[in-house]
């Protein structure tokens, strides 16, 4: 196993914690383990897709100077009764930043993986727009509105396969490494606090009263005795993260990867994307830990 080096490589979902992907990619690369495809369901779409697209760094740079205001502003309401957010300023934002490709131009392999609702079953994206297929996979229920692609109406892969190690069984791979979000809760806790600060400064009028309503839902308001009621934001990411870990471990189980590398389910909440440096560092540290432990 130490010979191996070229892996493909399976990023879970998790919300915010997916930026340990990061992390976890960095590591890979320093030990010389090269990437030949990558199968991903929503934030491990994301980041695998873009990884796949060679603008990890472009996004990693932008991503680790968002502060809290800036995750409100990439949150446009739906004002619908379908999700709670549209989901498609984020997808502009990054299109402008990182640019659209083709799937099957990328060079390396790469597969997203959404549910369709209609049919009721997994759907592997791996050709097409790549930002297309991550708009789809991203659509967590009640959250995002979902995405129409091919005529397939698209949710987040996550409600269905949130480690998708499948799409890589045929892959001419020396090693299969899994990335899963859904790790034993460590009872972590971030290093630094979010300064108030740095909330964003917003417009008087229904604009306040939005940004007030999404700055709640980033918020953490777990008691520490693990009691208290959570909010509606922190309900529904909850109660999705209690089934993606429930059916992680059931396709873990299933399939077997040659190396999983756990990131602490408890890491971060769902929203707290400006805490990029942290989860980086936190799937960098674990995955060299893994790694270690496999002489690699």
């Amino acid at each position: 196993m130490a010979d191996a080096k070229e892996i493909s490589l399976v990023l879970g979902s998790g919300g915010a914690r997916g930026l340990a992907h990061i992390g976890v990619i960095r590591a890979l690369e320093e030990k010389s383990l090269r990437i030949r495809n990558i199968a991903g369901t929503s934030m491990g779409a994301l980041i695998g897709g873009i990884y796949a697209a060679d603008e990890l760094n472009t996004f990693s740079k932008w991503v680790q100077q968002l502060e809290r205001g800036d995750v409100i502003r990439l949150l446009d309401l739906s004002f619908s009764m379908t999700a709670l957010f549209k989901g498609d300023r984020v997808i502009e934002v990054l299109k402008e930043l990182i640019g659209d490709s083709r799937i099957e131009d990328l060079p390396i392999g790469f597969t997203a993986v959404a549910t369709a609702l209609r049919e009721q079953r997994e759907v592997w994206l791996n050709k097409g727009s790549l930002f297309d297929a991550i708009r789809a996979s991203i659509a967590v229920p009640g959250v995002f509105t979902p995405a129409t692609v091919a005529g397939q109406l698209l949710v987040d892969g996550g409600l269905v396969n949130p480690i998708p190690i499948a799409p890589t069984l045929n892959d001419a791979t020396d090693l299969t490494i899994a990335v899963n979000l859904s790790g034993v809760s460590e009872h972590y806790h971030p290093q630094e606090e979010a300064q108030p600060a740095q909330r964003d400064k917003v417009a008087r009028g229904y604009r306040a009263a939005i940004s007030q309503f999404v700055s709640g839902l980033l918020e953490d308001d777990d008691d520490e005795d693990g009691q208290g009621a959570p909010g509606f934001g922190d309900l529904l990411t909850q109660s999705f993260d209690v089934m993606q870990g429930s059916i992680a471990r059931l396709k873990l189980a299933a399939y077997m990867p040659d190396i999983v590398i756990d990131v602490p389910r408890d890491a971060c909440t769902f929203f707290e994307f400006y805490r990029a440096d942290e989860m980086e560092e936190l799937g960098y540290r674990k995955a060299h830990e893994v790694l270690a432990d496999y002489g690699l």
